[in-house]
Parts: C-alpha cells; structure tokens; sequence
C-alpha cells in the first residue's frame, strides 16, 4: 500500500511548505532586505520582478557565490543568532519571500494537502491556534465552554470580523469550513482526525455568532484540534469551483491581508487588509517568488533579492555562511522539528521489543545533537513531545549499550546488522543517519547507511523499509500528536507500532475534564512510548530561517510566524 504522505512533509518538501499561520498572530513567510546600489526604498516597494529574482538567483549560482555542498564558514568562529531583530519597524513596504516552486496542483484551499502553506496565515484566520507553550487561545472565537463530560463544546464567535469580500462572519461559515473539511472529496489531511469526533449533524449555528459541537465521544481536548493549519475558515459556499474558480483560487478569508494575485507554483502577491479585526498589518504587502533549487534561494537573499527563505532549513554550514554575511542573517525557531527514526514494528527485524529497547538503549541522544545538528537543537531521550510543552514529561531514559547488547542477545539478535535509509530529502537526514549508526556500534549493533532518491522517499522508503529516518514539526496539540502518530491503525502512524494499554490512555485523557489528571494521563502515555514503541526520538532540531538584516520581529511557532508584527527597519 502507499502510504499517505504526511501534510508536515508537504510543508518542508522541496515541492512546498511555507509555514502556515494564524492571520491574527502567526504565519509563515519572509523578511525583506535591505536597499542596496542604486535601487531605492521606494523602486523595491513595489518588489523585484520574477525574471529578475529567478535570473540573479541563477546568475549567483553559477558564479559560486555560495555552494551549499561545500561552503565553510566565513569566520573562524562564526555564531548562529538566537532569534530574529526586533524593534519598532517602519510603516508599510514589502517583504519578498522565496519558496521552493510547487507542484501546478497547489492551491489556495487551506483545508487540502497541496496547500500554498506561505499564504495561509496571511489570508486566513482560525476558531483558535496554540500559542508557544501550545495552549489553545482565541483567533475567531473569543471564548468557548463544554458541558460536564466534554461531549458538547460551545464557542462564542467574535463580532464584526469581516471576509475581505465585505461578508460579515457568522457560525455558517465555520460549520461550511469544516464540512469542507469531513467531505473525503477534499481529502484533507485534518479530515480523518476529526472525522472522529464529529458526526453528521454534529455541528449547530445555535445563532450568528454561537457555534456548537456535539461529539460522538468525550474529548476534552476538542478544541486543540481546530488548531491545525487545514481549519483555517473560509466564507460559506466558497469552495464551490463556480465562484470565481472555489476557494483554491480566491483566497477570500478574514486574514491580516488579501490576495491580488497567486500563481501555482510560481509568483504571488498579497496586500494589508485594511479592516482586519485584530489591526492593520505593518506591512503594506507581501510578494512570493518561486526559486526551486536550495543554492539559489541562498544566493537571492546574500544577493539582497528577497528577504526571507520559506521551506527551507538550513543546514548548519549554509546557515554560518548566511549569518557572517553583511546583509543576511539567521531567526532560529527552537525545536520546532522532531526528528524520527522509526523502526517498522511488522517487520521481522524490529517486531520484538526486546530489540526495540536496545536500538534505544544502544545510544546517546545528546551525542547526535552534538554531531547531526552541532548543537542546535535538544536531545528528544525517545520522547516525541518537546520539551517546551507544558505537557512534557521530565523523564530522562537509561544510555546503557552494555545492557542493549544482552537484551539482543536474550532476543537472539546478538551482533543486529540491517540498513537505515536516509535521503536528501531533508538536510540533517543523512548526519543523523550516519552519527545513529555510529553511535550504536558499542552495542554491537552493524547498520549500513542507505541514500535513497527525495522524490520517492515517502514513497517507496517511509513506513516500508524497516528503519528509516524521518521528521515532523512540533506545532502539534499533544492529543492530535499522540493519536495521529502513535494510535493503532492511524494512518500517519509511521511504525506501526501497536500498544492497547497505550491507546486505552488516550481514550481515558479525551474523557477527563480535571487538567491535572489529564496532563498524568499524557505523561503515562509519554512514558509507554518511551519504553515500548517503535519510534525513536533523538532529537529536536532548531530550524534555522535565513532572512534579511533588515527584518523586523520575525517569530515562528510551528512554522508559523506573526503577520501582523513583521516589518522592515525605517
């Protein structure tokens, strides 16, 4: 079977993801540079034509400006910033962001897995959206309350937003939105997660601005699910491909900005929408250019064509290079990437526990950050919830190779030697790959690094060989995470990994209202993971965001970004 890809791979394949965002305080996008020649504030607000960014691009490239395989850094000991400026930036201009191109299919209709991930925080807006410490807080709906076993769940919408078509939002089109959603014509990814709280009927525009939700079971944590970035709202009836083309092309939502124009796969622009509820943006507009080779996306910024790189995270290298430049530098969005390697649980290599436990015990989290990431990121110790979490528990696993060895060796694996496929599908893949396989030798343990193609990796690699590498990002509410990930049968369960004891846990914290309890809850299932699945964990990685100097107030969470507070320096 081919596994479904998934959306958190769309969004950081070369094929796509710009981060996605919350129109009233997160985002993904870019920053913009800084004026240079003779090219005036005033000429660049208008923003650099397509054939002059894809041709400079092009141009850089081929002199060597910088050659991501083989750059060094440029100074002895070059640093890494630990955030982005921030200030008072200028009103209005524009930021010019570059993505890699997509596939023609890409489409503006958030609730789709070829979203055009740059552009949603920046035309739509949620019901709610997680904050840094991913808890769930109003976007759309100002406040919301459940009934005593969390089977009914009413939000309070707010008054006066407006669609950028002048349409007032009511209940209707939140309810049409995550129709739009459950309907598997649309095949969202968010689709199957909350196909299973919410049955025909189960939604009630109890008037204008009051929503509720009948579930078909308890879930407390309801309303961290309309976080994801598919739930983002669009105006009733607008996906219907006879209104100027459905939702896909119009991008009609309620976010700080409005689109003038959208290319698939190639260039776009929005503009500040004067009568968003939170505020004007800072911005007056923001313009995408499609660059799909990850050199000349380094070389636009260095060359100060755009301002800030989506989709794309530095390599360490790449990212010292950027940050020694006079005109670029680095934002860095700490653990906002979980890194993977999962061990096919059907497999005859990996169905034993015992030799699960040894594949963890057999290594040292803190020396693969130290090695696949130089230390910019935080050892996982084989627990998928980052340590920033207010869920996460505190709970270092055992490093014993000693005692990985004698469990292969009870397990009658004694001396394992099987392959970890890797590719270059994502840049630290491969430095994981290696530094996991040298790592593990102490245990006696012989694995031999496979380098698979991207374009078939999840495909033909992922949740089919049986030890691979992977990755997701860390933007996820702890009961999606656990249940879409690690539940028996889910889909994007990438081991298929099996525990009943583990998924009885997550049934109980959907069912408890009390929030200490339930966070106990979580943290048991944590503690199961950690012990018996068959994902491993080693690290969280900072993704490290190349942009301009000049870029004001850049803030990622869950490759989102704040578009209403971004701006360039006076």
């Amino acid at each position: 079977m081919t596994p479904i890809v998934p959306e958190h791979r769309h969004a950081l394949r070369p094929a796509r993801d710009a981060g996605s965002g919350s129109g009233s305080g997160s985002g993904s996008g870019t920053g913009r540079g800084a004026d240079r020649g003779t090219d005036s504030r005033a000429d660049r607000s208008t923003g650099p034509s397509r054939r002059t960014v894809l041709a400079g691009a092009a141009g850089l490239a081929g002199l060597g400006l910088l050659t991501l395989a083989g750059c060094t850094p440029a100074r002895s000991t070059p640093t890494i910033p630990e955030a982005a400026a921030t200030g008072t930036p200028a009103r209005g201009g524009r930021l010019r962001i570059a993505r890699p191109a997509a596939s023609a299919a890409e489409t503006l209709d958030s609730a789709s897995s070829l979203s055009a991930y740059e552009y949603l925080g920046a035309l739509y807006n949620r019901l709610v959206k997680l904050d840094d410490a991913g808890v769930t807080v109003p976007d759309l709906a100002d406040d919301w309350s459940a009934n005593a076993d969390g089977t009914s769940w009413t939000f309070r919408l707010r008054e006066g937003v407006r669609f950028h078509d002048g349409r007032r939002f009511t209940a209707a089109d939140a309810i049409y939105s995550i129709e739009h959603i459950l309907d598997p014509d649309t095949a969202s990814p968010q689709g199957e997660v909350l196909a299973a709280m919410i049955g025909p009927g189960g939604m009630t525009a109890v008037d204008p601005l009051t929503l509720r939700f009948d579930l078909l079971t308890p879930n407390a944590e309801f309303p961290s699910l309309l976080t994801a970035y598919q739930c983002y709202i669009v105006p009733e009836g607008s996906a219907d491909p006879s209104q100027g083309g459905g939702i896909g092309r119009t991008g009609i939502g309620t976010g700080p900005f409005r689109l003038s124009s959208f290319e698939p796969a190639g260039t776009g622009s929005v503009e500040a929408f004067e009568d968003h509820f939170a505020g004007r943006p800072v911005l007056d507009g923001i313009d995408f250019f499609s660059i799909q080779d990850t050199t000349a996306r380094v070389n636009a910024l260095l060359a100060g064509q755009i301002d800030l790189i989506s989709q794309t995270n530095l390599d360490f290298a790449t990212a010292q290079v950027v940050s020694a430049s006079a005109g670029a530098t680095v934002a860095r969005a700490p653990d906002a990437q979980w890194y993977t390697i999962p061990m096919l649980a059907t497999s005859a290599e990996f169905s034993d526990p015992l030799v699960r436990q040894a594949m963890k015990l057999a290594y040292d989290p803190q020396a693969i950050v130290a090695t696949a990431l130089q230390g910019t990121g935080s050892p996982g110790w084989d627990n998928p919830v980052p340590p920033s979490q207010a869920v996460w528990l505190d709970d270092q696993r055992a490093y014993d190779p000693d005692q990985a060895r004698a469990l292969l060796k009870q397990a009658g694996r004694e001396g394992l030697k099987t392959e970890i496929y890797t590719s270059s599908y994502e840049s630290v893949f491969t430095p994981m790959a290696v530094a996991y396989r040298d790592a593990v030798r102490d245990a006696g343990i012989d694995l031999t690094v496979r380098n698979a193609s991207s374009d078939s990796y999840y495909t033909q690699i992922w949740m089919q060989k049986p030890l691979m590498v992977s990755y997701w990002f860390t933007g996820r509410p702890i009961d999606q995470l656990l249940n879409q990930i690690f539940r028996t049968g889910s889909s994007y369960n990438e081991s298929a990994w099996s525990n009943p004891t583990f998924d009885g846990l997550l049934d109980d914290a959907r069912a408890e209202m009390d929030d200490t309890r339930r966070m106990t809850l979580y943290q048991d299932a944590q503690r199961i993971v950690v012990e018996d699945s068959a994902d491993m964990t080693p690290m969280f990685g900072d993704r490290l965001v190349g942009l301009s100097r000049n870029v004001l107030n850049y803030r990622e969470f869950g490759f989102e970004f704040d578009y209403l507070q971004i701006g360039l320096r006076a």
